[in-house]
């Protein structure tokens, strides 16, 4: 597990995959072929114009708590064609991380590949712990089948927390909601002593996004909600100098305001600074 120290939290990131996902002009429609073109291999394929993402949870260790940002797809609800098939719970157990220690698990919002080993077999995957769960999101899904598959469990066992607008989690890390890719979207906000970060579960998808984070991804459930969160996390992390972790595509980063050639005065695009982890 590769780990990085922002003051008092350590965070370390468990990737189950990465690797070719969807033609580009699939996942981000808006996003012009010469954008694409600026990205590199890691996020990009030229030569079938592919975009490359990952599927990854990120562990934090924060307040003498271990907790868990996103749980992947799970062992039924994985669409790929790929082996080793994703294994979240060894990955942990291989890096230290026992699912009887996670203290807390944090679903940024209900997409199926964030809450997908919220449950192994039908019972909590991690018995121990309190899970987070956004409030819109819950309302909506109520009764569908991820719902009651991978969150309705949850809580009937009496682990589940749902939030609405901002939660405070320990003096360190702050949730707060961003709706737009789903109603109860929400991202982690870090502040450490002297660091800050941000993460940001699906507002991003690819780092084209950052080129002009009007620019939403085929997912998004309400492209303007998602485009104004986007821009609004965004403009923050570049003022405020935080790192910014995304869901899926494999990199944490700073990042910087900046004016693109015949782009609007007034929505400035973002453009990565510097990939840290």
């Amino acid at each position: 597990m590769e780990t990085i120290t922002l003051g008092r939290v350590e965070v370390g990131r468990v990737r189950e995959l990465q690797g070719p996902f969807a033609p580009a002009g699939d996942l981000v429609p808006d996003a012009p072929r010469e954008h694409w073109e600026e990205l590199g291999p890691d996020f990009w394929q030229p030569q079938d114009n592919v975009a490359v993402l990952a599927l990854q949870t990120w562990v934090l260790r924060s307040g003498g708590r271990t907790i868990l940002v996103d749980t992947g797809l799970g062992t039924d609800r994985f669409p790929m064609e790929t082996e080793p098939r994703p294994d979240l719970p060894g990955l942990l157990a291989a890096a230290g991380v026992h699912p009887e220690a996670v203290d807390l698990v944090i679903n940024t919002h209900l997409h199926g590949d964030h809450v997908g080993w919220n449950t192994t077999d039908g019972a909590p995957t991690f018995p121990n712990a309190r899970y987070l769960i956004p409030a819109p999101d819950n309302a909506k899904l109520s009764g569908d089948d991820l719902h009651t598959k991978a969150v309705a469990p949850i809580i009937e066992a009496g682990l589940a927390e749902v939030w609405e607008g901002e939660f405070r989690i320990d003096a360190d890390l702050v949730l707060e909601a961003a709706p737009g890719h789903t109603p109860g979207s929400a991202v982690l906000r870090l502040d450490s002593g002297s660091d800050r970060a941000v993460f940001v579960g699906d507002l991003l998808h690819s780092p084209v996004q950052l080129l002009e984070p009007a620019h939403n991804s085929c997912f998004d459930e309400d492209p303007a909600g998602a485009a104004r969160s986007r821009k609004t996390v965004l403009a923050r992390a570049a003022d405020e100098n935080r790192l910014v972790f995304p869901a899926h595509f494999g990199g944490a980063g700073y990042v910087a305001l900046s004016r693109r050639p015949g782009g609007s005065g007034r929505n400035p695009a973002t453009q990565v600074e510097e990939f840290v982890l």
